[in-house]
């Protein structure tokens, strides 16, 4: 996974102690495409293993989901950037998929839309948040869409134009949210959803999903951002 020249696309996968998954992870990223593990403080050598394995690797000291994935935004290098979780729940293999949408212009922001595959792969508490968030952007923005997960693309210089300021588990809704402000074309695709190597820091637990819950809805009830830079 080295590369010496601009990756087809960099893959950001933040990553707190997810050593027992990132061997499956990084195997499945596209050749041509550069992982970007951030470890936002990992205790069990995530990052020496990830580095082993050839991604690049970025420390983030200020805890947060939305710190890892804005610290690994800002050192992605390609034209196209993907998020994906790190603990095998979802596979980085499918990203091109959804890229292809971006690519042809077709769509400025495409979201993987998760279908649990397995016992125990979506904890009900989290598939409500998930769902009651859904509507609250609705109402918000206009977007029909069903799930705010983690997987999902767009182009790295319109990502950075949304000036996305959230660094907790707010950032990927903030991201919608702002995308929407600005015009963007917003679209999702199904996605498998298989449970989770290794123990959940944030939806696994109903306290997690409270939080990440919580972090969402100010987001939603943040005024809009004037944006000067849309995908176009």
């Amino acid at each position: 996974m080295t590369h010496s020249t601009t990756p087809t696309a960099d893959v950001v996968l933040p990553c707190l102690d997810e050593a027992a998954a990132l061997p499956r992870v990084l195997a499945r990223v596209p050749a041509g495409w550069r992982a970007i593990v951030v470890d936002n403080g990992s205790r069990d050598g995530s990052a020496d293993l990830a580095r082993s394995l050839g991604a690049t690797v970025v420390h983030e000291a200020r805890r947060g989901f939305g710190a890892a994935c804005h610290a690994g935004l800002a050192a992605a290098e390609a034209d196209l950037v993907c998020f994906c979780d790190c603990d095998a729940s979802l596979d980085p293999g499918l990203l091109p998929g959804l890229a292809a949408a971006v690519r042809a212009g077709d769509a400025d922001l495409v979201l993987g839309r998760r279908r649990p595959q397995g016992r125990g792969a979506w904890p009900l508490h989290a598939r409500l948040g998930n769902a009651a968030l859904a509507r609250m952007l609705h109402r918000r923005t206009g977007l029909r869409l069903h799930d705010l997960g983690p997987m999902r693309v767009a182009r790295r210089e319109a990502l950075l134009g949304l000036g996305l300021t959230d660094r907790r588990s707010g950032y990927p809704l903030e991201m919608v949210v702002r995308a929407a402000d600005a015009g963007w074309r917003v679209t999702e695709t199904d996605v498998p959803y298989l449970p989770r190597t290794g123990r959940s820091k944030v939806t696994g637990t109903w306290r997690g999903t409270w939080r990440a819950v919580r972090d969402m809805r100010a987001v939603l009830r943040a005024p809009a951002v004037p944006l000067e830079v849309t995908a176009g």
